[in-house]
């Protein structure tokens, strides 16, 4: 299915099962892709094994099938390119754009203020983190939810970490690698991710790496305005029923659920046929309940 002129993808983080918001982020980009006739590829990012759990690929493989919503290809695994992402890394540090920096996490303001910006890696002794120095702090991009949005960057986010003091790779640095060498060039998720995106095309940029289109969408609540999330203890979505599930996901992105679908396949095949980008709320947040 899907040609290779709209490439798409729904990359989880394995902390454990897939909840409501995560399956709208899901659907949204699978609908969009299969509305373009688009590749829906399925990454799962297991670089953080002290967040992560062991079940958790496979109940999230489970759980999209259940709702139907079939991917391209192989899953991509993040623990299994670990050589790749070190090769983007020598790349970056051949342009002399890194540097480590010994902060405690815990004592940098939310910008951070270059303290190590000076530091070198001969006069470092490790543990330390290594960070990208900014140096085009003007970030601009048209997001297909969002609209225009623009960042200052040295003012707005500060250098930041591509690996970490114990040696795992960061998301930012992960993620704009894969998306390039998966040929990804739509990717839609949630707005919680929105100041990760000027990070990610400031990456692509140093390394010449193309640039996805991005579409960030409002994050789902709980009824007292929390993000849906492991540490709100967000339930895992009901696959007794998927297609009521389906349909409240398809609600809460503003879509018409008006259908007569029996199965989720034509349910989906529906919904990706009349999928309208104009008609998903142009708001921060959205309740699931």
């Amino acid at each position: 299915m899907g040609n290779a002129s709209y490439i798409g993808r729904f990359a989880p983080s394995p902390s454990g099962p897939l909840h409501f918001g995560s399956l709208v982020a899901a659907l949204a980009s699978y609908l969009d892709a299969r509305n373009h006739d688009g590749l829906w590829l399925l990454r799962i990012e297991d670089l953080d094994p002290p967040r992560e759990s062991s079940m958790a690929p496979k109940e999230i493989m489970t759980q999209l099938h259940a709702c139907g919503l079939e991917w391209d290809q192989e899953v991509t695994y993040q623990s299994a390119r670990i050589d790749v992402y070190e090769r983007y890394l020598e790349n970056l540090a051949e342009q002399n754009v890194l540097y480590p920096c010994v902060c405690a996490r815990k004592k940098i303001p939310s910008v951070y203020s270059g303290t190590c910006r000076d530091r070198t890696y001969s006069s470092t002794e490790k543990p330390y983190a290594i960070r990208f120095r900014i140096n085009n702090p003007l970030v601009q991009f048209n997001d297909i939810f969002v609209g225009e949005a623009s960042y200052d960057t040295t003012r707005e986010i500060g250098d930041f970490i591509v690996k970490r003091k114990d040696e795992l790779f960061a998301y930012q640095l992960a993620v704009i690698v894969d998306d390039c060498e998966q040929k990804v060039n739509h990717v839609i998720r949630g707005n919680d991710l929105l100041s990760s995106t000027p990070r990610q095309i400031l990456i692509a940029a140093q390394l010449s790496l193309p640039v996805p289109r991005y579409g960030h969408l409002p994050l789902v609540v709980d009824r007292n305005g929390n993000k849906l999330s492991k540490q709100t203890h967000a339930a895992p979505i009901d696959t007794s029923s998927p297609l009521s599930t389906l349909r409240h996901a398809l609600r809460v992105l503003g879509q018409d659920t008006q259908d007569h679908a029996t199965n989720t396949k034509q349910l989906l095949s529906n919904a990706s046929r009349k999928w309208k980008r104009s008609l998903v709320p142009n708001n921060n947040h959205v309740h699931g309940n």
